[in-house]
């Protein structure tokens, strides 16, 4: 009979071994001047932070609630439940929001696609609240899903009091939190239709939109995403961007004025656009197929998916290291699709993303009669 062997053996990869600090000490290494109170920049595909100033102070965030107020109508018409066409009719309680508005009338009936246009371009909280209305049945209600989904994202310093950014008692969250929530809005493109809009209008023309976010049209490559502002909040704005395969999300919080949210997150995007780079590796590797105790085959093939991406700082791709650890051994039944061991990709000592090593096929356990059959045949050399 055939031993089962426990150990483990590591194969390493080493593209190079070329020294980067760790991004949390190189991030906080360079000093950004920044006009206001909390900023995170983030990259959209890894959620990787880049830089950050205060991210988890609370805040009240002015309109950037509208960010989730968007991410859940874009999820209800990629569902199927909610379509671009379907008619919204304004309610008294819709028609009574202060602030920024589009001037929606009690019995008024408007296009969902209309009122994504309004809340994303004019930031009109009566468009808000009416799409909240029309998902839930009361803002209310639209709130408590908010607040859900808020909690599934990670925003665990995110409470919301309304769909539109109102100064409210309680209505408060953080930059790291609004990062969170608009990195899962640019996951639903469609949206950046409607972030990316300078200038349109409602009505036939009767009622013009211009976009309370000037880097849509001044700040090359910007995709949105949603400005704020208050009396609470300051000036407030969650800014989107980008360049080639990597895009970045922006929050600034607290600013004194309009132009300081927009240099803040302008040097913000600068900075991390000239610093960091996107880089991804599709490349094919083959293992040695593992061997198997008491099994009907005595090895199973391994293989892993190794299309994978990361954000490195500019000019570091030839640091990358790859680590390889896989089992030496298993015990039949093997079952397909069972991890075995892993690949390491890291840059100096930081983990980047850690790739399972899988099974391609099962083994099943053998019988009494084959183990026999097997040794007679070990034997005699049949």
């Amino acid at each position: 009979m055939l031993k089962q062997i426990a150990a483990v053996m590591s194969a390493v990869f080493i593209l190079t071994a070329a020294a980067w600090p760790a991004a949390a000490e190189e991030q906080q290494s360079v000093k950004l001047e920044l006009p206001v109170k909390s900023a995170v920049l983030m990259e959209q595909s890894t959620g990787k932070i880049l830089y950050s100033l205060n991210p988890d102070e609370k805040m009240p965030p002015a309109s950037i609630t509208k960010i989730m107020t968007l991410l859940l109508v874009m999820e209800e018409i990629e569902a199927g439940s909610l379509k671009y066409t379907d008619m919204v009719t304004c309610t008294a309680h819709a028609s009574s929001m202060g602030g920024t508005q589009i001037w929606l009338e009690v019995g008024e009936q408007m296009s969902v696609e209309d009122l994504l246009k309004a809340t994303c371009v004019n930031s009109a909280n009566d468009a808000s609240v009416a799409l909240g209305e029309h998902i839930s049945g009361s803002e209310e209600t639209f709130v408590d899903l908010m607040n859900r989904r808020a909690k599934q994202l990670g925003m665990n310093s995110t409470t919301f009091y309304n769909a539109t950014g109102l100064d409210a008692d309680g209505h408060l969250t953080t930059a790291h939190d609004i990062a969170l929530m608009s990195r899962e809005l640019l996951n639903h493109r469609d949206v950046t239709k409607y972030t990316t809009i300078w200038q349109d209008s409602l009505r036939d023309g009767k009622t013009g939109l211009v976009n309370t976010n000037k880097l849509v049209r001044f700040y090359e490559g910007c995709t949105g995403l949603k400005t704020g502002t208050t009396d609470g909040a300051g000036c407030c704005v969650s800014a989107s961007a980008k360049r080639g395969d990597m895009e970045l999300i922006a929050v600034v919080m607290g600013a004194a004025n309009s132009d300081d949210r927009f240099s803040a997150a302008r040097k913000l995007l600068d900075y991390g656009f000239a610093n960091y780079q996107r880089y991804s590796a599709k490349d094919s590797k083959s293992f040695a197929p593992v061997k198997v105790t008491r099994g009907v085959s005595p090895t199973v093939p391994v293989g892993a998916d190794t299309d994978y991406s990361a954000v490195i700082p500019k000019g570091k791709q030839d640091a990358i290291e790859e680590k390889v650890t896989i089992s030496d051994s298993l015990q039949a039944p093997v079952e397909k699709g069972q991890t075995v061991g892993k690949i390491t990709v890291s840059l100096d000592g930081e983990t980047l993303c850690e790739i399972p090593i899988k099974t391609t096929q099962g083994v099943e356990k053998r019988g009494f009669f084959a183990s026999l059959r097997m040794l007679f045949e070990m034997a005699f050399g049949m």
